[in-house]
């Protein structure tokens, strides 16, 4: 039996998933993500080069290693899922010329080149159609959120004076002000540069997220892919 691997944007996005899967206590590894460093990451989303280069990589994997199925885990941000679906297959097509027609989620399609066979699905991290980490992350927070829910007062407080700040932009300083205010403790803050960002709380708190939170599920579906037989 060879070995189940998933691609992903980011090291946060690594880290959760390695989270929901050890939850659910299954054998899947997360590759090293397509963005390594976050202060590296392009502010407008994922870039088609980058996902084309770590398919190249895959494919020099897959002709050295024994793997059987793969995952490609990314954002859908704004996107409609039809024009993220496109976006994959567009790159695949660049790296594997054969491969089949990608045209949904959570549904694997076969990769053959030389005399290699492997199935590649994909999944899209949103909540209702939208959105990214941050925000599934900010639905399944599990613990007190007085520090973070605040910040709606302060946004409130911008829309009056003719300020905005987008969706994402809040998303990710709600879930910053929870990591670092609501959820820490004296001895994180000790080691505050360390201990107080969301990479440290996604590989080492994973109970101050609700891993069992319906807007999971479809995520676990995913999962299962890799861990059942097909």
């Amino acid at each position: 039996m060879g070995r189940n691997i998933l691609i992903v944007e980011s090291n946060n996005d690594k880290y959760f998933f390695q989270s929901v899967i050890k939850h659910l206590n299954y054998n899947i590894k997360v590759e090293s993500p397509i963005f390594a460093d976050e202060d590296y990451r392009p502010l407008e989303g994922l870039d088609s080069s980058k996902l084309t280069k770590a398919l190249k990589d895959l494919k020099a994997d897959i002709q050295k290693e024994d793997i059987d199925r793969v995952g490609i885990i990314i954002d859908i941000d704004l996107h409609s899922e039809a024009d993220r679906i496109k976006f994959i297959h567009d790159c695949l097509v660049k790296v594997f010329p054969k491969a089949a027609l990608l045209d949904r989620v959570n549904q694997f399609i076969e990769l053959n080149f030389d005399d290699y066979q492997i199935q590649l699905a994909c999944y899209f991290t949103n909540v209702d159609g939208k959105g990214e980490l941050e925000t599934v992350l900010k639905l399944i927070k599990s613990q007190d959120s007085t520090h973070a829910d605040c910040l709606q007062s302060w946004r409130e407080c911008l829309t009056r004076n003719s300020k905005q700040i987008t969706d994402k932009s809040f998303d990710k300083l709600w879930i910053a002000n929870y990591v670092r205010y609501d959820t820490s403790t004296k001895d994180d803050k000790k080691d505050a540069a360390k201990k107080l960002t969301l990479n440290y709380a996604l590989e080492n708190k994973s109970f101050i997220w609700n891993l069992n939170h319906p807007a999971l599920d479809d995520l676990k579906a995913f999962f299962r892919l890799f861990h059942n037989p097909v």
